[in-house]
């Protein structure tokens, strides 16, 4: 309703009294009848808030989750000593225009999906964050040992796992986004491998978790890797990792 009527929810509350117009109730039914279809609210509204931010959100990219806010948080200790972060995959760009905004430090935002970019880009101008974005697969376009702290949430979600998703995610948010495999640890692999060459010595990883990866992912993470770190998020799941070389 507040969406309908661009308005904030105290005004509802304050004038309990108001009529809504019949273009009003034609847009509040189109939108009530997207959602009893399992259209994710935020793809209705375009908006999520992300750490205190809101951005736009299209059904090109993930919609942000509060658990990832666990990611810019672990980030940030290593961001504000980093004088280049590049964050991977990064969707509507909430945790590359975050932390851009929080540390000042140079950040990169890649993505394989040029729709995904554009959606960053246009997040990264209204909130007036100095991001450069880059479609590039991975880590594949930075020379090596080019960069001191590299982020992550990547697409983690076992092709076996499909079924038994949310119909909201399942039928409505970016497959591209979601499915590294067969097993949900391909883009983890490939990723890990990368960021060792192209991370300076000291330089630091930090990944966001799938649901039971960590032990997987933390086997992944022997030498050069040292300083593992896991994060719980506040359900007691670990859900961030993070490494330096």
């Amino acid at each position: 309703m507040c969406h309908t009527l661009g308005c904030q929810r105290s005004y509802l509350y304050s004038h309990p009294e108001a009529e809504l117009s019949h273009g009003q109730y034609v847009r509040y039914g189109r939108s009530l009848f997207e959602r009893l279809q399992g259209k994710p609210t935020q793809y209705i509204t375009g908006r999520q808030e992300f750490y205190g931010r809101e951005f736009l959100v299209t059904p090109d990219v993930l919609i942000p989750r509060p658990e990832t806010e666990h990611v810019v948080e672990a980030a940030l200790a290593f961001a504000r000593n980093a004088r280049r972060v590049v964050d991977v995959g990064c969707g509507s760009g909430a945790i590359a225009i975050t932390l851009s905004l929080e540390c000042g430090a140079e950040v990169w935002a890649v993505d394989v999906s040029t729709a995904a970019l554009k959606v960053a880009r246009r997040n990264a101008r209204r909130l007036g964050a100095r991001v450069e974005l880059l479609a590039a697969d991975l880590l594949s376009c930075f020379a090596p040992r080019s960069l001191d702290l590299v982020v992550s949430n990547p697409p983690y979600v076992a092709r076996s796992e499909e079924a038994g998703m949310q119909r909201e995610v399942r039928e409505h948010e970016p497959h591209i986004a979601l499915f590294a495999g067969q097993t949900g640890l391909e883009i983890y692999q490939r990723l890990i491998a990368q960021a060792a060459g192209v991370l300076r010595p000291g330089g630091a990883l930090v990944l966001e978790l799938g649901y039971r990866s960590c032990e997987d992912v933390r086997a992944m993470l022997g030498p050069p890797w040292r300083g593992v770190q896991v994060r719980e998020d506040l359900a007691g799941i670990p859900r961030v990792l993070s490494a330096e070389l």
